[in-house]
């Protein structure tokens, strides 16, 4: 099974040797590597150079975007950078974050997953975070959704998604459409992932309405905006964040930004959405 892995990097020379080492030790090797230097102004490109002079599957490409770290459209639009420089034979397309740590056999048992399950369209494990010395389960993760931070996607259920939006809320909704083309989701929780730098940890305070304008772009609704924005909120350990949540939620609303999806997409989240919720609370 072939996996093509892109990996967005902006400013990741501190971390993103040890992501690069721990996939070049894989029992199952990636056929192609592609870093995007997003911006960065730090050593990562020397890096990068070091690496593709080293391992012929690892390459990179530079990408001219903004200073600013924020979530959603520059993290995308950085992986079609990469994305656009791969050919068509790939069987799995990862998007990876530039600070995770795999385990050696991290890609060789997505590959089995996938083998056994056809109507797989979507596999990961779960992330740890390092605290005061121990590797814990990060908050954000769930046994029902894969982390922006390390998605692999079947090549067909990819192509039936419409790739990835190049906005915030690009890994949820990507899930949200793999089940609305009933494609199915695996998180497999004995592939431990240590991620170096916690979510949300360098983004930019511009960056704190954008949860409530992907709720709206989703389709969610208000009611359901407010069960979740609270839910992340409480996650976060945050109330103002609710706020800014919803903030955004309004903002988007008042300014008709555009969807991410179609009104029957939307009706198929919102039905998916709360049957979540009822099962929650039954």
């Amino acid at each position: 099974m072939k996996f093509y892995i892109v990996i967005p990097a902006h400013n990741e020379e501190k971390f993103l040797s040890k992501t690069l080492d721990s996939l070049v030790q894989q029992t199952l090797l990636p056929k192609q590597i592609i870093v995007v230097n997003d911006h960065s102004t730090d050593g990562t490109e020397d890096l990068l150079k070091s690496y593709s002079k080293n391992y012929s599957f690892i390459d990179f490409v530079n990408n001219k975007s903004t200073a600013t770290h924020l979530p959603g459209a520059k993290i995308i639009n950085a992986f079609y950078k990469g994305y656009a420089s791969l050919d068509d034979e790939f069987d799995v397309i990862c998007k990876f974050d530039a600070d995770l740590i795999f385990p050696e056999n991290y890609l060789e048992e997505l590959a089995n997953h996938f083998s056994k399950n056809p109507k797989i369209g979507m596999v990961s494990g779960f992330c740890y975070i390092n605290q005061n010395g121990k590797w814990i389960l990060e908050n954000l993760t769930r046994k029902d959704h894969i982390r922006g931070a390390l998605k692999a996607y079947r090549k067909s259920c990819f192509e039936h998604i419409g790739k990835l939006k190049p906005s915030m809320g690009w890994d949820t909704v990507d899930e949200l459409l793999a089940k609305y083309h009933q494609w199915e989701i695996l998180t497999d929780e004995s592939l431990h992932v240590k991620h170096l730098k916690p979510t949300g940890q360098s983004y930019n305070k511009a960056s704190k309405y954008l949860q409530g304008e992907a709720m709206y772009k989703m389709r969610y609704g208000f009611t359901i905006t407010l069960i979740s924005a609270l839910k992340l909120a409480y996650k976060k350990g945050s109330f103002k964040l609710y706020k800014d949540y919803m903030r955004g939620y309004f903002k988007a609303k008042a300014n008709h930004i555009d969807f991410l999806v179609s009104e029957e997409e939307g009706k198929f989240i919102r039905k998916l959405r709360w049957q979540g919720i009822l099962k929650k609370l039954s």
